[in-house]
């Protein structure tokens, strides 16, 4: 689990990022970025109902999600918010893949140091 400095909680968080952010698509996952003026990098994640109907697959994948943003967390830049946003089919990936295609959106967006 993340430092709760380290998440975004408040939906006007969500918003500035949504609004303001860059985003990028690999495969089955969607990642929003946009700076921010503190010292650290915050996560928020997302997993809609579009994805599936049942909330412990929605949890599951959420839980992989933020394992995996938290084993990539010593390597992040610093002063980031960063959204990852599940689509649909990312249920039926593997965990190491799931990881595999988080490493490579953080290469792709430029957040990795």
């Amino acid at each position: 689990m993340l430092p709760k400095e380290n998440q975004l909680k408040k939906t006007r968080d969500f918003d500035r990022v949504f609004n303001k952010g860059k985003g990028f698509k690999k495969k089955l996952l969607v990642l929003k970025k946009l700076r921010n003026d503190s010292g650290f990098s915050r996560f928020g994640f997302i997993v809609n109902k579009k994805v599936s109907k049942k909330a412990v697959i929605r949890n599951k994948i959420k839980r992989r999600m933020r394992e995996t943003a938290r084993n990539f967390f010593p390597k992040i830049e610093k002063g980031w918010d960063i959204i990852l946003i599940a689509v649909p089919g990312i249920e039926k990936e593997e965990f190491m893949d799931l990881k595999k295609n988080i490493e490579e959106i953080f290469k792709n967006a430029e957040i990795l140091k």
